[in-house]
This record gives structure tokens, C-alpha cells and sequence, in this order.
């Protein structure tokens, strides 16, 4: 299963757009909050897509959930904007939520920095923020034998 994800749009509806065209084989598109209005445009544009979507802390007319946990092909997937973890501080606090929930995978933004690590069995990925000239995405495959994470600069 290949998962397209995306975080903190702010606005930048057209970067998401750009990036969904891109790939017409991903199965599920995650996106981690701030923007919850890009992505309920892409929900209308790419209704065929599961997207699975958080709030932000700054997504104030949204009823989307702050956590989002989902199984897919057998791994756990934990998903969060990440400042009710105060992830710019450090991820443990997220870890630790992650690790309790039985996670394979934290999915998390509100840095807009991508971050890729693997600590002890946990997977945690933030695909940075998809606005701006720095832009960026991920992608995760999940399979059963095992997940592979990637961040993308983004490009028009």
C-alpha cells in the first residue's frame, strides 16, 4: 500500500493538487493538519482517494480529530499534528503516545521540517511542510514485510 503524505499547506492548496496528479498509484492520502481547507478541496477533487486527515492548531473550523489511528496491510499507522505533543520541543512525548497506542508509525508535521527516524521498533515521519520554496512531502509504502519511508522536495 502506498501512502502520500502531507502536512501544514497553509493555504497552498495547488502544491497538493500538483503533487496528487503526480501519483496515480497511491492508495491513501494523509495529510497532518494546518490547511484543513486544501484538504477539503482535495476530498471533492479526488473523492475516488481514502484520505485520512487531522487538525491543526491552526485548523479552527474543522471537525477533524486531533489523533487518527489507522491499521493498513497489518501496521499501525498514529497520526497527529503534533503540537498537542509539543513536538517542536522533542519527540518524546509523541513517542511515547505512539509506543502506548501500539504504533509501528507516527505520522505527525507542525515543524515544517521532514524528519525520518526509526528508534526501536517506532517509525516516526514528518513529511515537512508542502508550502513554500522549500516544500516538501513523503511517502510511505506499507507492506507485511515492512514499511519504507521517503520525503520528496517538492517541484512543479
Amino acid at each position: 500500500m502506498r501512502i502520500l503524505v502531507f502536512s501544514d499547506s497553509h493555504g497552498m492548496y495547488s502544491n497538493i493538487r500538483t503533487v496528487v496528479r503526480k501519483y496515480s498509484d497511491i492508495d491513501v492520502i494523509i495529510f497532518c493538519g494546518d490547511g484543513a481547507e486544501d484538504i477539503d478541496e482535495i476530498k471533492m477533487e479526488f473523492s475516488n482517494k481514502m484520505i485520512i486527515a487531522v487538525r491543526g492548531n491552526r485548523d479552527f473550523c474543522t471537525s477533524n480529530q486531533n489523533i487518527e489511528t489507522i491499521t493498513l496491510e497489518g501496521k499501525k499507522l498514529f497520526i497527529t499534528h503534533g503540537h498537542i505533543y509539543n513536538v517542536k520541543y522533542g519527540l518524546y512525548n509523541l513517542s511515547c503516545a505512539a509506543r502506548e497506542a501500539g504504533a509501528d508509525i507516527a505520522i505527525f508535521g507542525h515543524t515544517h521540517v521532514a524528519t525520518e527516524i526509526y528508534d526501536d521498533g517506532l517509525y516516526l515521519f514528518n513529511p515537512g511542510s508542502i508550502m513554500g520554496y522549500e516544500g516538501s512531502y513523503g511517502i510511505i509504502d506499507v507492506t507485511p514485510q515492512g514499511i519504507v519511508t521517503k520525503i520528496h522536495k517538492f517541484t512543479r
